[in-house]
């Protein structure tokens, strides 16, 4: 059965930085892809960033670009998600999101609260 359990967030200061973590078991990397995932007040989700089943980051929003990288551990089976130049508007849940290439079949985690203010 597949778990996603996210981890790291947290509240900070404008510019600040966090790194959130995603643990991940019951998948191999090999067959899905992975994404961040948030989803702030009064909002609809969105898809913050994804890594193709090679590891290779295939999408940022472009609210996050050149602040946030997403990285993998497959010794670790861990997704991250370096966040830096924090703003308010990145006040959210984040959550991991694990998508099964060959049937479609998606896994959500629990989120993680990330708040941005002085």
């Amino acid at each position: 059965q597949v778990q996603l359990v996210e981890s790291g967030g947290g509240s900070v200061q404008p510019g600040g930085s966090l790194r959130l973590s995603c643990a991940a078991s019951g998948l191999t990397f090999g067959g899905y892809t992975m994404s961040w995932y948030r989803q702030a007040p009064g909002k609809e989700r969105e898809l913050v960033a994804s890594m193709s089943i090679a590891g290779v980051p295939t999408n940022y929003a472009d609210s996050v670009k050149g602040r946030f990288s997403i990285s993998r551990d497959k010794a670790e089976n861990a997704l991250y998600l370096q966040m830096n130049s924090l703003n308010p508007e990145d006040t959210a849940v984040y959550y991991c999101n694990a998508r099964r290439v060959i049937t479609g079949t998606t896994y959500w985690g629990q989120g993680t609260q990330v708040t941005v203010s002085s």
